[in-house]
């Protein structure tokens, strides 16, 4: 075990999505605001997560809890990738972000701060050394951090485990865009998310192609977001091209 601390300084260069606070030393507290990632996930209509659903419902102008849950999903997942890829083709390594480990403060605005408690860690794998970071992002983040987070959102609202997965798949590809944009020198980025999606649970959610521009996503299931109003439209790697009218049979995953 190394005692030197991953330099996480280097993930907020590339956006917010990707900063992620630690301690440096074992006892060093979290900073005010923050509690337990567990805490946030607790189960119920009076629990933080069932509180923050409501307010995106509120902020989005929808009655439909279903959708504000998918839009919050959807930001939720894009934070934990946007981490995990950062981490792993910057540093050679995945940080834990699970319940049990993290800590989250929720700002008014902008994506949730997010704290880890000091740990010794591992030696970091080679970044080039796409396979055993294929393994450990999945198992971490894919299978871990994202499951937990699945399984809290559907305690509060129901929502299909296909929409789900495609949420984390968008959410996995925009995390790729934003890096192809900030940092084009990690080219074993792309390759471990092409990677990634071609295994499961997240095989069969979408296609990703390589574009001069960078990469592009194309889902096969709908986060529901154009269901805010009729001037949401539908985002840009959804599987409709229009939003689909009232009578219209979604793919798989639509609701």
């Amino acid at each position: 075990m190394s005692e030197v601390p991953p330099d996480y300084g280097r993930l907020a260069a590339v956006g917010p999505y990707f900063a992620l606070d630690a301690a440096t030393g074992p006892a060093q507290a979290p900073p005010p605001g923050f509690r337990p990632l567990r805490e946030f996930y607790a189960p119920g209509p009076d629990g933080p997560l069932a509180r923050r659903v409501r307010e995106v419902a509120r902020r989005l102008g929808t009655a439909e809890p279903r959708v504000a849950a998918s839009v919050l999903h959807l930001g939720l997942a894009a934070r934990f990738c946007s981490v995990g890829l950062g981490a792993a083709v910057l540093l050679g390594e995945v940080p834990d972000l699970g319940p049990e480990r993290a800590w989250v403060r929720v700002p008014e605005q902008g994506p949730i701060d997010l704290w880890l408690p000091y740990r010794p860690t591992a030696e970091p794998t080679a970044p080039a050394d796409r396979a055993p970071l294929a393994d450990r992002f999945r198992r971490t983040v894919v299978e871990g951090q994202l499951a937990d987070l699945a399984a809290a959102v559907r305690s509060v609202v129901p929502l299909s485990e296909g929409l789900l997965r495609g949420n984390t798949a968008s959410a996995l590809a925009g995390a790729l865009r934003v890096l192809d944009a900030q940092a084009p020198h990690v080219p074993p980025a792309r390759a471990l998310v092409a990677e990634l999606l071609a295994r499961p649970p997240l095989a069969g959610t979408g296609t990703l192609t390589g574009t001069p521009a960078g990469a592009a996503f194309r889902r096969t299931s709908c986060c529901l977001y154009y269901r805010v109003g009729p001037r949401a439209g539908v985002c840009g790697d959804c599987c409709f091209t229009r939003p689909p009218g009232p009578r219209r049979t979604g793919p798989a995953g639509l609701s």
